[in-house]
């Protein structure tokens, strides 16, 4: 059984940062990969702009490791998969309604970093002046690429790249947060040697044309009505005109009936709440019983 509550609440100001690192190796090479230290400061840019505006700032680019690193600039898409995991690409045509790629600039493109230095990069957006209101999310990446001196070796071997990357979103108008919370359930994801796995995963439908992020926790309760676990959401977005899934791993020591409780904050004028009764034995009868 899955009730929701809406909770209206006083607003006060909460400010949530992206996770720092929001992509690192292409390749990961064990240990190989310890030697690259590419660091970027901000790794995450909010922007509240009008049509037609341009904005100019500089991103810090540092490498902690010994070594000279050539780095490579690109302006890049982004989303969220199923997992909440960012993918970010040169480009996402399922992104182009609300991607301000073509709007970046960086310089440098190319750059040459030593050991234990840092150098500042400037980006400049520009939003067109026919600009429609809403927010609009791109980014921009540094990839590691051979240096001159690895290009003329010789010599073969395992070359590590890693990818670091700074989000930008740029808010045009006063859109509305427009969604919320649609769903809570708790799914079998299967187990080794007889100890069974499970996740909750909270949904939200976001109809507007506005990024909102989840503040809040998820409780999962015994049959006593005790909470045995709690987990924080993490600062993701739930970006515009979509669907999003937020997976969290719990480990209900033992079977039975439990009751999974949501509470969140999307930015708008109510706090959500949602509900679900959940039996084990009834989900991991039904997990064995699909082909």
């Amino acid at each position: 059984m899955l009730t929701f509550t809406f909770i209206r609440c006083e607003r006060s100001v909460i400010s949530s940062r992206w996770p720092r690192l929001l992509a690192a190796g292409a390749i990961l090479a064990g240990a190989a990969c310890a030697q690259i230290g590419l660091g970027l400061a901000p790794m995450r840019e909010e922007l509240n702009l009008s049509a037609g505006a341009t904005h100019s700032a500089v991103l810090m680019l540092s490498n902690s490791g010994l070594h000279k690193v050539r780095v490579m600039a690109e302006m890049l898409d982004f989303y969220l998969d199923a997992t909440a995991t960012p993918q970010f690409g040169p480009r996402y045509p399922q992104e182009a309604e609300f991607s301000c790629r073509d709007w970046l600039v960086a310089n440098p493109m190319e750059i040459e970093l030593n050991g234990k230095a840092q150098t500042p990069v400037r980006y400049t957006l520009r939003v067109p002046a026919k600009a429609n209101d809403r927010s609009y999310h791109c980014a921009i990446g540094f990839t590691t690429q051979p240096t001159a001196e690895e290009l003329k070796s010789s010599a073969i071997g395992l070359r590590t790249a890693v990818q670091i990357v700074a989000a930008v979103y740029v808010v045009v108008g006063k859109p509305d947060v427009k969604g919320g919370l649609e769903d809570l359930k708790l799914e079998y994801t299967g187990g080794e040697a007889g100890a069974p796995q499970w996740r909750a995963v909270v949904t939200f439908r976001n109809d507007g044309l506005m990024h909102f992020r989840p503040v809040g926790e998820l409780n999962v309760l015994n049959a006593q009505g005790t909470v045995v676990e709690t987990a924080r959401f993490a600062p993701l977005p739930v970006l515009p005109k979509r669907e999003q899934r937020f997976l969290f791993p719990v480990k209900l020591a033992g079977g039975g009936q439990y009751t999974l409780q949501a509470r969140v904050d999307t930015g708008g004028e109510e706090i959500q709440e949602a509900t679900a009764h959940v039996d084990t034995a009834a989900l991991v009868a039904a997990a064995k019983a699909r082909p």
